[in-house]
């Protein structure tokens, strides 16, 4: 088995993987930087197992993506949809020599722009938040959640990751409210680790015109179950199908990812709350959500239980949503968990079974929940 990676050589997923490997017994594998991808170097050759990790975290590689003059400053949100096409064309590219890929470059395609993916759950009956049309800046989007009756949306860049440029959106009568990890500045704006909190409507208004261009997804604000003083959401991977690493992300605001000073909940008090009945159901879900990308080894899911915890929603869906540092399975890592699905046959078994189903009917949650 002829591993290679394309990543960004220093990243910590890179390593993370090579140990995996190395710890299964398997020759170390080729890294293929994103660098080198991006200015014309030659593509894994015919024969090889690829996998392809995140671009991101490379100040260089970002300027290729976008195809840029200059790098972006630190933080700044800036050609979200230029980064989107340079990933689609640097995929394009590691496939043509024709090495299999263990991310599909059509299923990361889906999965990387979030209309589309919500589109393709919501064909295959997976539960997701009810989603506005397309709207195309402030105006458009206060007219379309007075048409829907919505006082709650969460705002969404289409090619966006780890919350950049989110806006959790309430509006009660005059009043307004974003809880978003934007900073607003007068030549930018830029990716905070600190959520901001703004109340007066023409600070959010400019936001939500300046990010627009870059392409909105607005979903309905569903209200996620709590444990103790926070709500609460769950990362899970699955690999080959199969759920087998989940993080309880717990906060006391609605945006829950773990980088912005968030909490590790406790997995069993979740399950406890959940009961053995939801917790399957939610489980199903995500085996579901895996049979949408049929043709890429492990998927990321961002799910949520709603209050009263016997519903579930699936919030996104990461294409390299599988960093999870000390969370184990049967004694394995995420990254361990995909080579010996690998080496024992699972990936190519689950592969073939999914690629033979079709997607059925639809189920997106309606305002009332």
């Amino acid at each position: 088995m002829r591993l290679t990676v394309v990543g960004n050589p220093d990243n910590r997923r890179v390593g993370l993987f090579t140990r995996a490997v190395l710890a299964a017994g398997l020759p170390r594998p080729a890294v293929l930087p994103w660098l080198d991808v991006l200015t014309g170097a030659a593509p894994p050759a015919p024969g090889a197992l690829v996998r392809v990790d995140s671009p991101g975290e490379d100040a260089e590689v970002d300027r290729l993506l976008r195809r840029a003059a200059a790098p972006a400053r630190h933080g700044e949100l800036v050609g979200l949809a230029d980064t989107y096409a340079g990933l689609l064309r640097g995929l394009g590219r590691v496939a043509a020599g024709g090495a299999e890929l263990l991310n599909d470059p059509a299923d990361v395609a889906v999965m990387c722009d979030k209309r589309r993916c919500h589109a393709r759950l919501s064909a295959a009956g997976v539960p997701v938040p009810a989603a506005l049309p397309p709207v195309h800046g402030w105006a458009q989007l206060r007219a379309a959640m007075a048409a829907a009756g919505w006082g709650r949306v969460f705002v969404k860049p289409a090619h966006g990751s780890s919350a950049a440029g989110v806006v959790a959106l309430a509006v009660a009568g005059r009043r307004v409210q974003a809880v978003t990890t934007v900073e607003a500045t007068p030549d930018g704006l830029f990716n905070s680790l600190r959520p901001r909190r703004y109340t007066d409507e023409a600070q959010i208004a400019a936001i939500i015109d300046r990010i627009a261009p870059e392409g909105l997804h607005v979903e309905r604000w569903l209200p996620k179950a709590g444990l103790g003083d926070r709500v609460v959401d769950l990362r899970v991977v699955v690999v080959a199908g199969r759920p087998t690493h989940a993080v309880v992300r717990a906060a006391r605001g609605p945006l829950t990812n773990l980088h912005l000073g968030n909490a590790r909940g406790d997995l069993a008090a979740l399950r406890a709350a959940a009961g053995p009945a939801a917790w399957a159901a939610a489980m199903e879900t995500c085996e579901r959500v895996a049979g949408c990308f049929p043709r890429t080894l492990q998927v990321g899911i961002d799910l949520m239980f709603l209050v009263g915890w016997r519903r579930h929603a699936v919030a996104e869906v990461n294409a390299f949503g599988d960093l999870l540092p000390g969370v184990l399975a049967d004694g394995r890592d995420t990254y361990a968990e995909q080579v010996h699905a690998l080496i024992d046959g699972r990936w190519r078994r689950w592969r073939s079974a999914a690629a033979g189903r079709a997607p059925a009917g639809a189920e997106v949650l309606p305002c009332g929940v």
